[in-house]
């Protein structure tokens, strides 16, 4: 069956940077679960018939509300209205009672999705982000010296927190979390002021101080407790107002899951409970695609995502209090996804300026979960296309990049795909846009997220989607045709998946169109890279083109003596051939190079690495270009 995906363009000024190239020169697991299953099956109800090709929009929500409505009685409805209309939650809850005093009712059992690594780091006396130590004496909490983006989000965000409590027993880490909240409560002070009063960081930050009180409140009789459970309530009423005016995305989800949290855990919290829950429900709606897929296509942010839900059901559970259907089913949705950027050395491909997330960051998060499934079969929304053949392992772009709106760290990745067998990673993405500033240099970030840092065409050093700034991207490849079906091959059967976009149309008039076939003991991956004419009346001349398939760390390429194959090595001692097949069709001087790349791996470290290059001039009328990927021995 087939598929059409259509992406609105953005009504904004695009600024087109050019991809230059680089200057760098597991067994069956049980079925998926019911609650997610019947999701999506209420979301897809009609689809079943569908022969013809069919448009969807990506950006298009699952209506959450619509598949499993929240359960309230009138009584409860008409609290939730009041405290959105500003009534205080004592006055609801408790009437003609004084305000009861703060503090937290319930002890939470912290999920372990820490990094055990960064945990150690601190309790050694420095932040650990992103590979690089900052020295917590160092550390100004004040913001006056604006640090990376991803330091910053660490520090005003406690996500340090999850990764102390995985480091060691919970005494050993008071000390050191008592030393760095002093210092951000006396830097911080003034609220809605700088990035630490974003709505995502208070909201993580105050989840992160219900769920890992007693770590964080300190020592009975302290100078600090007093202190936090005071900014624990003033940031709780500031969410109050702001998390539900912050835009789409997660930034209103952990807000909205800070609020309902301490609706859970501090007193007379009924009603900020109840107001809370339904805010988030619909926002979870508004963050999530159809198919479960979180509408930025970011692999890190559907682990934020997760992770938000993790926490947030583990403050149900302490608090004693059932929660919402649609919460669970909403994580339940979240884990297929992911999944199916999962390779075999069980982290995750490198997508939206991720680097290549580790499997123990992967594994740990899973565990906390509970979830045990299988990646997500139908990526009718998603996009991403998964491919398996004995170890070997395909992940495919096959849907428009995300929205201005949506869009965290957007990369012009559209038609890419990176390939593995077993633990070891043979075709990439060069990643590790959204680490900038840390030890991948902040000049090299924009590059990392053109075209040109993915594995696939590229026309004329041009990006298929613009890459604005602040992560956003422009106009480009709006629609992606996918038609995906198992074939019969001469070596037994294949999955196929055929797709094309048309980020090239209007300024080349040229549609680029791949085709990926991987036999089904996966020895074999055959590709197939056409240029279309947009028009009957296609253009005159020719143009520059290449075809980018990045090594993945340690593949020593061998290049042929005619200059039209390459031996790859792995690491791991696996031989596989890459040859360029037949002529290509419509092209002139084809040629194939070996040059310098480089791949960012989880935590922000670039490493060197190289490319294959396919390229030359073909004519603007159109052009063919196939390739074979061979498992030798």
């Amino acid at each position: 069956m087939a598929t059409l995906f259509r992406d609105a363009p953005e009504d904004e000024i695009e600024e087109t940077t050019d991809a230059a190239a680089l200057p760098l020169g597991e067994g069956e697991e049980p079925a998926q679960t019911d609650a997610s299953t019947a999701v999506n099956a209420a979301a897809n109800d009609g689809d079943d018939d569908a022969a013809d090709k069919h448009e969807v929009e990506t950006s298009r929500a699952l209506a959450l509300t619509d598949v499993i409505a929240p359960r309230s009685s009138a009584g409860e409805t008409l609290i939730r209205m009041a405290y959105r209309m500003g009534v205080p939650g004592h006055a609801l809850a408790a009437p003609f009672r004084r305000a009861a005093p703060v503090r937290v009712l319930a002890t939470v059992e912290a999920p372990a999705i820490g990094n055990r690594a960064a945990g150690t780091a601190l309790r050694a006396g420095h932040f650990l982000i992103d590979g690089v130590k900052l020295p917590i004496s160092q550390v100004d909490f004040a913001g006056g010296a604006r640090p990376a983006p991803r330091v910053e989000r660490t520090l005003h965000s406690f996500s340090w927190l999850a990764d102390l409590a995985a480091s060691a027993p919970r005494e050993d880490c008071v000390s050191v979390a008592e030393r760095i909240t002093t210092a951000w409560l006396d830097g911080n002070s003034d609220k809605a002021k700088g990035t630490a009063w974003e709505v995502e960081n208070a909201g993580l930050r105050l989840l992160a101080w219900l769920v890992h009180a007693p770590i964080v409140l300190g020592t009975k009789g302290g100078d600090l407790r007093p202190k936090l459970l005071a900014a624990i309530q003033e940031t709780a009423q500031w969410l109050d107002r702001k998390a539900v005016r912050a835009g789409a995305g997660l930034g209103q989800i952990a807000g909205l899951a800070g609020v309902t949290a301490a609706g859970l855990l501090l007193p007379e919290g009924k009603p900020r409970r109840l107001y809370g829950e339904a805010a988030l429900i619909k926002a979870l709606g508004e963050l999530v695609g159809e198919d479960g897929g979180v509408l930025a296509r970011c692999p890190e942010a559907q682990m934020d995502a997760i992770a938000v839900l993790t926490n947030l059901l583990a403050c149900y559970e302490a608090a004693e209090v059932d929660a919402p259907e649609a919460l669970i089913v909403m994580r339940e949705l979240l884990v297929p996804p992911l999944l199916v950027l999962r390779h075999g050395d069980g982290g995750l491909g490198s997508w939206q300026g991720q680097g290549s997330i580790a499997a123990d960051r992967v594994a740990s998060l899973l565990a906390a979960t509970g979830i045990r499934t299988r990646p997500l079969k139908e990526v009718e929304h998603w996009g991403f296309h998964r491919l398996r053949g004995g170890k070997t392992v395909v992940q495919f772009d096959a849907g428009p990049p995300p929205r201005a709106r949506h869009g965290r760290m957007g990369c012009a990745s559209t038609l890419a795909f990176e390939m593995s067998d077993g633990a070891a990673r043979i075709i990439v993405n060069c990643g590790g846009a959204a680490l900038s500033g840390g030890q991948v240099p902040a000049r090299i970030g924009q590059g990392l997220r053109a075209t040109a840092a993915h594995s696939t065409l590229v026309l004329d050093n041009a990006n298929s989607t613009a890459v604005l700034l602040h992560g956003k991207l422009g106009k480009g490849a709006e629609t992606v045709e996918v038609e995906r079906k198992d074939i019969k091959s001469r070596g037994g059967e294949a999955a196929r998946v055929e797709a094309s976009h048309d980020g090239y149309g209007v300024r080349f008039g040229l549609t680029h169109k791949r085709v990926l076939s991987l036999r089904g003991d996966g020895s074999e991956l055959a590709g197939e890279d056409i240029l279309l004419p947009v028009s009957r009346k296609g253009k005159r001349g020719k143009i520059a083109f290449g075809i980018r398939f990045h090594l993945g760390r340690g593949v020593e390429a061998h290049m042929s003596e005619d200059g039209r194959g390459a031996s790859l090595l792995t690491p791991d001692g696996k031989l596989w051939q890459f040859r360029l097949r037949g002529d290509a069709a419509g092209a002139a001087d084809v040629a194939l190079k070996c040059e310098d790349s480089l791949w960012v791996d989880g935590e922000g470290r670039p490493h060197p690495t190289e490319q294959l290059v396919i390229e030359g001039l073909t004519s603007r009328g159109g052009g063919q270009f196939s390739w074979l990927l061979k498992k030798m021995g």
